[in-house]
């Protein structure tokens, strides 16, 4: 079921300032003037979600709220399940019942690609891999006992940290020890180094949930008070789309780098 879209973020500036809103003021809230028909310093541009729908993606690494929390956001405050997607969208997730493919559930996710576009012989044998793995007997419940992700919703962490630590247990046997397993299967078939799950965590993961947590803070704080507001800076060099969207937006003096 598509769930109703969410109002986007909009980027724009007057008078020396970025400003961050959901759509544009008839009044600038930091000089009052009036902006129908005012020259923009720049036009109005929208700031793409970090979140997509995983039934969108094509061999992708997937983190999203778990299907059992309560919370359904991806914002440090829910459990999180991870999973890997087909060529066709099709989630393929370990859980305690085995390996579920699911065809929907994971329409809010972080998404990592995997494979590049170009990779034409490993994107033809993607998904027969994937059915080939998940029916080991490494990932049957019968011989196996599913356990939890110990990072805990990634530790529950706070938008004012530095630094998120993802403390997958080597020991735990769960999602993400799916996924890694998998990712590791396909690496050694390329003739390729598998990845630890440190590595991992911190090359491809982390990078993407801080852009999360930097998103979310911002979408928030729009929410509660319609505007954010940031001196605009000149910029010496040109800056890269990242820049532009997030790298501004500073709630607190050691708030989170922008994602990659």
């Amino acid at each position: 079921m598509e769930q109703p879209l969410e109002p986007a973020v909009i980027r724009f500036s007057h008078c020396q300032k970025v400003i961050f809103c959901f759509s544009l003021p008839e009044q600038c809230p930091s000089c009052g003037e009036e902006l129908r028909g005012s020259r923009l310093q720049e036009a109005p541009v929208s700031l793409p979600s970090p979140l997509t729908s995983a039934h969108k993606t094509s061999c992708c690494l997937l983190v999203a709220p778990a299907h059992d929390s309560k919370d359904k956001d991806v914002d440090g405050m829910s459990d999180l399940h991870t999973g890997i997607s087909s060529t066709k969208g099709v989630v393929y997730n370990y859980t305690r019942n085995g390996v579920c493919r699911d065809l929907t559930g994971w329409e809010r996710c972080v998404s990592v690609p995997l494979v590049r576009p170009d990779m034409f012989h490993l994107l033809a044998q993607w998904d027969q891999y994937l059915d080939r793995f998940s029916d080991g007997p490494m990932w049957d419940p019968a011989w196996h006992r599913y356990t939890c992700l110990s990072f805990l919703s990634l530790s529950r962490f706070s938008l004012s940290v530095t630094y998120l630590s993802l403390r997958f247990d080597e020991d735990h046997h769960n999602c993400f020890s799916f996924c890694l397993g998998f990712i590791n299967g396909v690496l050694a078939m390329e003739g390729r180094s598998s990845l630890s799950r440190e590595t991992f965590t911190h090359t491809f993961i982390l990078p993407k949930m801080r852009r999360v947590s930097k998103y979310t803070t911002l979408y928030q704080h729009i929410q509660r008070h319609r505007f954010y507001l940031v001196d605009r800076q000149e910029d010496t060099q040109e800056d890269t789309q990242e820049d532009t969207d997030l790298s501004r937006v500073q709630f607190h003096k050691d708030s989170l780098d922008s994602g990659h």
